[in-house]
């Protein structure tokens, strides 16, 4: 990344027709330059740091005016890249935000990167990396769960939990590397007690490790395929759960041809839920392609919701689909219809409702939600993204061999190597022990204008 040039982006969201502001961000030495070149504050406006400007963009070649605007400028280091970023407030849409841009590029600015002011803001110590991803993973949020998760990030929780956790390796490391080269000029070292220290940093990466995947339910929500026999109610329960008639309910099997979608938040987890057409031998041929479609969305889904008609009992077809949910893939037997079973539920089922009633329906949500591991996620405070749960499992192995040159009883030094990089592993999470290709991939994933 070249720190000399001046960048910008578009900072909003755009949609035609839609949003009444949308913002053009520049940051760089030549923001404000750009600023000055383009925008007509009428008046004795002073150009001040942090103070909002009213005026017009104009095109300085021919004089035309694009947009009525504000101007906000803020001077280096009290900006959020630590540059002097400037940012035109101009009318929402799609047209005239375009144009502006495309006259702050034409002033001698360069496109941003995605995340590239996110990126400048971590290089120029004004984030660390893991407030910098919270960002993204707050902008991303699908739920008010996930967001709070993300806030919690962007507060410095997971970073000061990760240093303090890296503090404690160093300090330990330091004291074996000290006795590498002058154990004689120093106190013995009590063996039990860095041992015990080395297997509790251990645990809480392991848990760390473990509440990622939580975490990963919360950010990313879960896609659930509904499927069943033709006529067992998927299409009455997914109206029951989103609370609205997403799909055809009538007495008539195989009304489901195609799959619907429908999204929902339960609980704090983001779900699709995925309305597949009734799995059956059949010699129509369009619903032939419907039942393909619902087999590959079996494939494809994070978790199954197999959905029996209570009124008719457990059937030779509920086996046969029983015995096609993958293995891997978590799985929920329920009974639908429960005002209308004919007899004893199925010990097959573990959960009874009536989508059509509404009955059962939190109790299925909090079973669904608790097979997919969901069970450590209200006393959730901060949780780590993908890249960060690898680095902290690495650092948990790493740690799991320092322990076994440990209790092998070798020399300092054979400690040291596992140790060394688990702290190492640990300063890539936070941003500390980071190069340009790491922190390339990571800020690719953000949007342009953050």
């Amino acid at each position: 990344m070249d720190s000399d040039d001046t960048i910008a982006a578009i900072a909003t969201a755009l949609a035609p027709g839609e949003g009444s502001v949308a913002i053009v961000r520049i940051s760089g030495p030549q923001a404000e330059a750009i600023g000055r070149q383009l925008f007509d504050a009428p008046g004795a406006q002073a150009w001040d740091s942090h103070r909002v400007l009213y005026g017009h963009v104009r095109d300085p070649a021919s004089g035309e005016r694009l947009d009525e605007a504000l101007l906000l400028l803020m001077k280096a280091p009290r900006s959020f890249t630590r540059e002097d970023v400037l940012e035109l407030h101009c009318h929402g849409g799609l047209i005239a935000v375009a144009r502006v841009l495309e006259l702050v590029l034409a002033s001698g600015a360069r496109r941003a990167r995605p995340g590239e002011f996110s990126q400048r803001a971590f290089l120029n110590g004004r984030l660390d990396l893991t407030r910098a991803e919270a960002i993204s993973e707050l902008i991303t949020a699908r739920s008010r769960r996930a967001a709070q998760l993300a806030l919690a990030g962007l507060d410095g929780g997971l970073q000061r939990r990760i240093s303090a956790l890296r503090e404690r390796l160093l300090d330990q490391l330091a004291e074996l590397e000290a006795r590498v080269d002058f154990e004689e000029d120093l106190p013995p070292l009590d063996p039990q007690a860095l041992v015990a220290e080395l297997e509790a940093v251990r645990q809480e990466l392991q848990l760390l490790v473990a509440e990622a995947g939580v975490g990963q339910l919360l950010r990313d929500g879960l896609k659930v395929a509904i499927i069943g026999r033709p006529n067992v109610g998927k299409s009455s329960l997914l109206n029951a759960l989103s609370r609205r008639e997403r799909a055809i309910v009538t007495e008539l099997p195989g009304t489901t041809r195609d799959l619907l979608e429908s999204e929902l938040v339960l609980q704090g987890v983001p779900l699709t839920l995925l309305d597949t057409a009734g799995i059956r031998a059949t010699d129509d041929p369009v619903e032939r392609l419907g039942i393909e479609r619902s087999r590959q969305a079996l494939a494809a889904a994070d978790a199954v919701l197999l959905l029996v008609d209570l009124s008719e009992g457990w059937t030779a077809a509920d086996s046969e689909l029983c015995a096609q949910l993958p293995a891997a893939v978590p799985s929920l037997v329920v009974g639908n219809k429960a005002d209308r079973a004919a007899g004893d539920t199925p010990a097959q089922v573990e959960v009874v409702i009536s989508a059509l009633a509404g009955h059962g329906l939190e109790e299925l949500a909090v079973a669904l939600l608790a097979r997919c591991g969901h069970s450590l996620a209200p006393g959730l405070e901060v949780a780590l993204n993908a890249r960060q749960r690898d680095l902290a499992a690495v650092a948990a192995t790493s740690l799991a061999g320092s322990l076994e040159a440990a209790a092998a009883g070798l020399p300092w030094d054979f400690w040291t190597i596992d140790l060394r990089q688990a702290a190492r592993s640990l300063g890539e999470i936070t941003g500390e022990e980071v190069n340009e290709a790491v922190l390339d991939r990571v800020f690719s994933r953000f949007c342009i204008g953050k």
